[in-house]
Order: structure tokens, then sequence, then C-alpha cells
């Protein structure tokens, strides 16, 4: 199996989990963050959906400056938002994946922040990095809807909180 193809099938298969995970989210509690340096709810369910625009990102550019593009998020205020954002660039990133090509995912991307470089990597690194912040961030939102005694929904199999489990 081609490389784009096992991304694009552990998309799929991640896009399921991250919805819902992202669906359960209560609209009143998206100013709601466990500590002072965490992230909000809002801010932390935004971003889990904004990732797949990485997959477009790394395929049509050679490199992020932080310097040059200040990062400005997405104001989400609701689910129903939220799940409109994440589908959009769900959307957009597969596209963009089932049209590059192999060739492409060995050009090199560089993360930088002006002169300061953080990785030059190929671009399935980046690819690989980006599908790993899903699973990563997704699984901190849990962690938030746990604390807030919200019944979590299976990621890779039942959860505590399947009655079949």
């Amino acid at each position: 199996m081609q490389m784009i193809q096992m991304f694009l099938k552990e998309l799929d298969a991640e896009a399921k989990t991250t919805r819902k995970m992202l669906s359960i989210i209560p609209d009143d509690k998206y100013d709601w963050q466990p500590h002072p340096k965490s992230m909000t709810i809002r801010r932390l369910a935004t971003h889990i959906a904004e990732l797949p625009s990485w997959i477009t990102m790394t395929l049509t550019t050679s490199e992020l400056d932080f310097a040059s593009n200040p990062y400005t998020p997405e104001v989400i205020n609701n689910t129903a938002e939220l799940l409109k954002y994440f589908e959009k660039n769900l959307a957009d990133g597969r596209a963009h994946l089932e049209a590059a090509t192999e060739e492409q995912l060995s050009e090199s991307w560089t993360l930088r922040n002006g002169k300061d470089i953080y990785s030059t990597t190929p671009k399935s690194e980046v690819l690989r990095m980006a599908f790993s912040q899903i699973i990563h961030h997704r699984a901190q939102l849990g962690v938030y809807l746990r604390l807030l005694n919200i019944p979590i929904p299976g990621s890779y199999g039942p959860s505590a909180d399947d009655t079949s489990f």
C-alpha cells in the first residue's frame, strides 16, 4: 500500500473518532479549563478541528514561518459551528491528500520562527505529526470532558462509559 493510501485510510478512521469526541462538547462549557495554564475547551476543540488543515498546508507549501504568519484561530462558539469547521478542514485536507503524489511526500518542509528553524523534515513526517497531534489533543479533550463528568465515547474500542464494557 502506498503512503497516501495509508494516510487516507487513517484520516478516515481518526475522523470518525474525532467527530464523536467533538460532538459531545456541551455548548455551555466552551470557556471551561481545568487549570489556568491549560487551554479552554474552545481553544483545544478549535485546534483539533483545524488540524486537518495542516494536510493542505503541508502539501501546498514548503514551510510555516510563525514570524510572518501569526496564528489567529477561528472563533467557534458552539458545537454545531465546531463540527462544521472540522468537516470543512477535513474535506479540504482529504482532497489535497487524494490529489498528492508519493513524490511530494519526500519533499522537505520547514517549521520556523524567523531565523529559528525548529525542524526540516519530509512532508510525510509532517503529515504523521499532524495526525499524531489530532490523536494527542483529542485524548486531552477526553480528560477535560471526564473532569466535567461527561461520558466519553470509545476510540479504539469501548470506553469505561460504554455499558457493554
